[in-house]
């Protein structure tokens, strides 16, 4: 299998993941994802120099996780694509900002490092609770969960095209690289080649959009957003929502890593 073949297939593993039937995964995607909302306000809305206080807040991803059974590697290695984006957003902050933090006695660190590193921790946090969402959910449990909550149709229909059809597309540029490779003996393609192809790409493209719309009519959409299981919210997905709720709230206005240090050193 070549490299493309396995970042193909690694693309689709999300969905698998969603088909799990675990206590998560049976929640409801309506409540997950409002307490997903409420969980990344609550971590982006502390101020910038906060580090100790955003650590409580990893309970959540934590019990997602282990909870609907989602290997943490693959969360992991998600969070590592997308990293470097971060890290060059924050790492001039040491530079650009020169205050100095005291520590404790004789030792200080400049408020620029403190700041890179609670970018880093609301990264994590942030980016794994939405990766859990649709891990636990599927993309398309969450789109009819935006959809049932208000978010204009036309955008929804928008979004689960844009999801769906990725993979369309990424399967038809897998079987064009390959033909490529094949004749090529693997000796790879050159800037010619690579052009060839994107082009041919986007003529193969407007074809196949052309018979999955003629297709699409023919079977009756109507450009709703339907799942094989109805919505409906249980006792379950209250208790997970009051309880999520209430412990980012405590979480977001109390210190508790501050509280727990005070009985320690007590």
């Amino acid at each position: 299998m070549t490299s493309f073949d396995k970042a193909y297939f690694n693309l689709g593993y999300i969905d698998t993941l969603s088909y799990g039937d675990s206590f998560v995964h049976r929640l409801d995607p309506r409540v997950k994802l409002i307490v997903t909302i409420v969980f990344i306000v609550s971590v982006v809305s502390f101020p910038k120099y906060e580090i100790l206080r955003l650590i409580p807040f990893f309970l959540f991803p934590v019990f997602m996780m282990t909870a609907g059974n989602i290997p943490s590697g693959f969360v992991l290695k998600r969070m590592l694509f997308v990293s470097p984006f971060v890290i060059m957003t924050g790492i001039f902050n040491p530079i650009l900002d020169s205050k100095t933090f005291h520590l404790v006695s004789g030792l200080t660190i400049s408020a620029g490092w403190v700041s890179f590193f609670s970018i880093m921790l609301r990264f994590l946090l942030t980016v794994s609770s939405a990766l859990l969402l649709i891990a636990t959910t599927s993309f398309y449990g969450v789109c009819h969960a935006l959809n049932s909550l208000g978010l204009p149709r036309a955008f929804v229909i928008q979004m689960v095209f844009l999801y769906r059809y990725t993979f369309v597309l990424a399967g038809e540029a897998m079987r064009m690289v390959r033909g490529v490779t094949i004749r090529s003996s693997n000796r790879g393609m050159g800037m010619g080649t690579f052009v060839n192809l994107l082009g041919v790409l986007f003529l193969r493209t407007m074809k196949r959009s052309e018979a999955i719309y003629q297709a699409m009519c023919s079977r009756g959409f109507d450009g709703e957003v339907r799942l094989l299981r109805s919505l409906r919210i249980r006792l379950n997905d209250l208790a997970f929502a009051i309880i999520s709720i209430t412990l980012f709230i405590i979480f977001r206005w109390f210190d508790i890593p501050g509280y727990i240090g005070g009985l320690v050193i007590r």
